[in-house]
């Protein structure tokens, strides 16, 4: 874990400073890092990706689970969740304006704190990262399977990461054109649904009181609902991977961190009024809230019931392809960045950090995000409760990585540069600290349970490391070696 050769790290292993340009390649360069990765991300680029990357009708696929755990106020916790992710949103802008470079919650706790609390936060988030290509890919699969059922889920699944990772290999520039045209269906999809869906109601077809998805005083409950957002924020999972393409923006760093905010309030929205409409629409309110969705096909019950069976088709197909090819598409390309990002720091072994010559990308990453959603996708592809297993260790390293988040923002900007910008650098960040904090303790229990696990081991890799003293370090900044 010992810092690049050539470099002279600080003491606490973080720059005192963030970048006072706010021009990327500076910001890069004065990290003592080469620019390596090509620019040619512009502001909808980046505004394109995040909304693929949330995919704009990702409640399709969940919508059932999240309904019975908020006891049907299902609108209630999406709104909760986009609060509590744009926090988190201000939070990572905040951060990626001082420290403009690939790696996310890793590079800003890093930094921000110190190297070692920037492995551990590098190392939760690994939970999210690299299993959610694994958990996207299964879950179209599964979907694939069940109107194919002569292609087994395990051919889908080969199928899915061949084809996502031969656009990756390409370079950005095409999988941003890929993202554009995938956005463009998604849309219609949700456009359609949502026409018809509204048309359903204003014939009568609605179940319940217009407000029920807002609030039902028969099953309201705090513990409940955050334990539905803690399931609903799956959904918001892939603003932040934006900051994973730091270095590959051609813009500056104050519109990197809008260009996340953007895309999670534009998801935020179309969640709400998604999941408000199919909600009122839900044809058996009572067994869905009893007994759940294990099958996953509630919001599909619900399209047939609105508009007939073919919309039932077109929104499963739908999410089918927006989970198993949009969505892990920049997927992998996100956790690609992260190993990329850590591996350049001596953090991980060095072969990761190795860019392809011509296409300009993290090459051998990307080959081992493709062979890890390999294994992990056939091997819980076996298991009764494998998407559950996934979506929970997802989740959890996602939630307690961005609890790292909040906190670098406030040693960063206040203890360390003194800032008295109280609202950006104390308060937003505490706010989403708390409620974040809040998401977690309301778990599913196995979610915990695995994800302090996870956590033990990185604090025992990290124990191994300051005991044959190669102690994580980072880069110091260019104005720090030169005195």
């Amino acid at each position: 874990m010992s810092s690049p050769s050539g470099t002279s790290p600080s003491p606490s292993g973080a720059p005192l400073g963030g970048a006072s340009d706010s021009t990327p390649a500076a910001g890069v360069e004065r990290f003592g890092y080469k620019q390596e990765l090509q620019r040619s991300l512009s502001f909808a680029d980046l505004l394109i990706y995040g909304l693929i990357f949330m995919v704009p009708i990702a409640p399709f696929g969940i919508f059932g689970g999240v309904f019975q755990g908020s006891g049907g106020m299902v609108a209630l916790a999406y709104i909760i969740g986009m609060i509590a992710m744009a926090f988190t949103a201000l939070s990572y802008a905040q951060m990626a304006q001082a420290f403009p470079m690939a790696g996310s919650v890793y590079t800003y706790a890093g930094r921000g704190i110190a190297a070692p609390v920037g492995f551990l936060a590098g190392w939760v988030i690994l939970l999210d990262y690299v299993l959610v290509p694994a958990l996207l890919y299964l879950i179209a699969s599964a979907a694939m399977a069940s109107f194919v059922p002569a292609i087994p889920i395990w051919a889908w699944l080969i199928g899915f990461i061949v084809l996502n990772t031969a656009v990756n290999y390409l370079g950005i520039e095409m999988t941003a054109r890929m993202n554009k045209i995938m956005l463009v269906a998604e849309l219609i999809v949700l456009a359609i649904f949502l026409v018809i869906g509204i048309t359903a109601l204003a014939q009568g077809k609605g179940n319940g009181d217009l407000l029920s998805p807002l609030y039902d005083s028969s099953t309201f409950s705090w513990p409940l609902v955050f334990g539905a957002v803690s399931v609903a924020v799956l959904s918001f999972l892939g603003f932040d991977g934006i900051s994973m393409l730091a270095e590959e923006s051609r813009e500056d760093t104050r519109r990197l961190g809008r260009s996340m905010v953007a895309a999670l309030a534009l998801a935020g929205v179309l969640f709400v009024v998604q999941t408000w409409v199919a909600a009122l629409l839900t044809p058996d309110r009572s067994t869905l809230l009893t007994k759940g969705d294990p099958a996953g096909t509630a919001f599909y019950d619900t399209a047939a019931y609105a508009g007939g069976h073919w919309l039932s088709v077109l929104t499963a197909v739908a999410t089918a392809v927006a989970w198993g090819f949009a969505n892990s598409l920049v997927a992998q390309a996100a956790t690609s960045r992260l190993l990329f990002a850590m591996a350049r720091d001596g953090q991980l072994p060095k072969f990761l950090a190795k860019i392809h010559p011509k296409h300009k990308i993290p090459v051998n990453a990307t080959f081992v995000v493709a062979a890890v959603s390999l294994v992990f996708g056939i091997f819980m592809s076996r298991l009764a409760d494998g998407i559950q297993v996934l979506t929970s260790l997802v989740n959890f390293g996602a939630m307690t990585a961005f609890l790292a988040l909040h906190v670098s923002v406030i040693v960063h900007y206040v203890i360390r540069q003194g800032s008295r910008d109280w609202w950006r650098h104390v308060i937003a960040p505490a706010i989403g600290f708390l409620i974040l904090l809040y998401v977690v303790i309301n778990a599913n229990i196995a979610a915990q349970v695995l994800g302090f696990v996870w956590l033990l081991v990185g604090l025992a890799i990290l124990a191994y490391s300051y005991r044959v003293g190669r102690r994580p370090t980072l880069p110091a900044m260019t104005t720090e070696v030169s005195e």
